[in-house]
């Protein structure tokens, strides 16, 4: 049963490669190289996702949609993140806000935020407002600096149903 808010945290990162389409926050971006995963590899929404399921004290989402299990070969991470929902909802919760911040050297987002903000808000049945994302670079620093990689970090806030 529910009893209060709660606040969850998640992170994840996936190396870049070429032949890969590039999904942040549920929207593609054009770029040369893609995001490697099991799924479409979408760090944004998978750092949403393992924040909620956190919160609401589920397994993270390894646990939930396994690499390697078929049924979620290159699926879209939107797909899982409403399953999320549904998940977070059966506990008696809802996502009532999400903070993200993404850390990519390239291509640059801020075009795209807007997009992400209103698919992950449809998704979560929340307002824009409710959805914030915000990028930055890592200053060259890492294997994320190198351009190697994006990383993601959310959190996300629940509120009882």
């Amino acid at each position: 049963m529910a009893r209060g808010i709660r606040v969850g945290i998640g992170v994840d990162v996936h190396p870049l490669e070429a032949g890969r389409r590039l999904v942040l926050g549920g929207v593609e971006i054009p770029y040369e190289r893609g995001l490697r995963g099991w799924s479409d590899g979408d760090v944004v929404v998978h750092a949403i996702m393992d924040a909620a399921l956190g919160a609401s004290g589920l397994p993270d989402i390894g646990t939930h949609f396994p690499p390697g299990d078929e049924r979620y070969r290159n699926v879209r991470s939107l797909d899982l993140l409403g399953d999320v929902r549904r998940r977070v909802e059966a506990r008696n919760y809802r996502v009532a806000q999400v903070c993200a911040v993404i850390l990519a050297e390239a291509p640059q987002l801020q075009p795209y935020v807007a997009r992400m903000r209103a698919q992950l808000a449809e998704v979560l049945g929340l307002n824009v407002e409710d959805v914030g994302i915000q990028v930055t670079t890592a200053e060259g620093l890492g294997a994320v600096g190198r351009g190697e990689g994006i990383q993601a970090f959310a959190v996300v806030l629940l509120e009882p149903l």
